[in-house]
């Protein structure tokens, strides 16, 4: 997972970014990802990467490419 700030709570702001470069270790991929605040983000999805090597969360919009590795 591409690296991000973190805040006070030493949790990632969610839906910070509008592009996020994943790796095959970050599998299965959901938005928000683990790690982010979840109080101020929507509902927790799966996103179905493998296939096209890239996904646009139906949430929030934030884009989502799979990085070799």
């Amino acid at each position: 997972m591409k690296q991000r700030t973190a805040g006070a709570s030493g949790l990632v702001e969610p839906n910070a970014e509008n592009r996020y470069a994943v790796t095959r270790a970050d599998l299965p991929l959901s938005c928000p990802m683990p790690g982010m605040s979840l109080w101020n983000s929507h509902p927790k999805v799966y996103l179905p990467i493998e296939d096209k090597g890239a996904v646009k969360c139906p949430y929030c919009g934030a884009d989502y490419v799979l990085e070799g590795g």
